[in-house]
């Protein structure tokens, strides 16, 4: 058999479904590997394993309209992301079906895209009946040419594995790029962050949507083969850190247990989560913070 190994970015509109989407692709045998600024500008999230063929995801920020510096950084990485990548694939809510934000994308895609496959993937599909189903995919590929069309769920993994082997098959012949067991250090520790960075988003919903990011700071492995991981939320301002802390502390309390919970099934061992609040009022601005997401930084912006 010849081996195959190739990019595919995810793209849609900010919680489409991208992250559960690729943690689904991705299953157990997960490499986090490290970031490559001569692959691809955007973060490298997780590396799918099927048959010969090595699917590396590029995880792209949702696409919306970029109003601050932020913003406009991980918009950037997701077109940046889109651009690189072998294939391409658009994520679309099958409940909320051609909404302005994803117009805008469809506008722009065969600009991005070229000649590459493009697959759109319409998620949730449990939620619409399978008349609106058909109606949005006709619709959609009257649109734009996609090269495939699925049906998909991506939380309970309905048309995932179909998806997945179409990838295998259209990504480029060549070696694998990355080791198949290969686990870095650092993008571990991006990952750790992105997850409690998600549980946070999950608790506070949209009171604070961008004012906050999340580092690992330590990353300890112990003698008993359980690792300590210390974290840092940065806040932009000092009454954002009561609302992270929450009353007598039971915010950050509950968001520090979802977030050691779903580290530990990650790894498949015990995870001691201490998290700390400091309030950086230009955290924003700073270029070291945009590094450690994995975005471009770019003065005068």
């Amino acid at each position: 058999m010849t081996q195959r190994a190739g990019f595919v970015a995810l793209i849609g509109e900010p919680n489409a479904g991208k992250s559960t989407l690729m943690n689904r692709m991705v299953g157990a045998k997960v490499s986090i590997v490290t970031h490559k600024v001569q692959t691809t500008r955007a973060r490298i999230r997780g590396v799918a394993l099927e048959g010969d063929s090595q699917i590396v995801f590029v995880d792209t920020p949702g696409l919306f309209r970029p109003r601050r510096r932020l913003d406009r950084a991980m918009v950037s990485a997701a077109w940046g992301g889109a651009g690189d990548a072998d294939a391409v694939v658009l994520l679309v809510e099958a409940h909320r079906g051609v909404t302005e934000g994803v117009a805008a994308i469809l506008a722009r895609l065969g600009e991005v895209a070229g000649d590459r496959p493009v697959a759109l993937a319409i998620n949730k599909i449990d939620r619409v009946k399978r008349e609106v189903l058909l109606a949005l995919a006709a619709d959609l590929n009257e649109r734009f040419a996609f090269t495939r069309t699925f049906m998909i769920s991506a939380e309970k993994g309905h048309g995932v594995a179909d998806l997945r082997a179409w990838l295998a098959g259209v990504v480029p012949e060549g070696p694998w790029l990355y080791p198949e067991d290969q686990i870095a250090d650092l993008p571990m520790r991006m990952l750790a962050a992105e997850i409690t960075r998600e549980k946070l988003t999950l608790r506070l919903h949209q009171e604070l949507p961008y004012q906050l990011t999340v580092e690992t700071e330590t990353w300890q492995e112990r003698d008993d083969g359980s690792a300590r991981i210390d974290q840092v939320i940065y806040v932009a301002r000092e009454g954002h850190k009561g609302i992270v802390l929450g009353r007598r502390g039971e915010t950050v309390k509950s968001v520090s247990r979802a977030a050691r919970e779903e580290l530990e099934e990650f790894l498949g061992r015990r995870v001691h989560l201490f998290l700390q609040v400091k309030v950086r009022p230009q955290w924003q601005e700073e270029a070291e913070r945009y590094s450690e997401m994995g975005l471009e930084f770019r003065e005068g912006d």
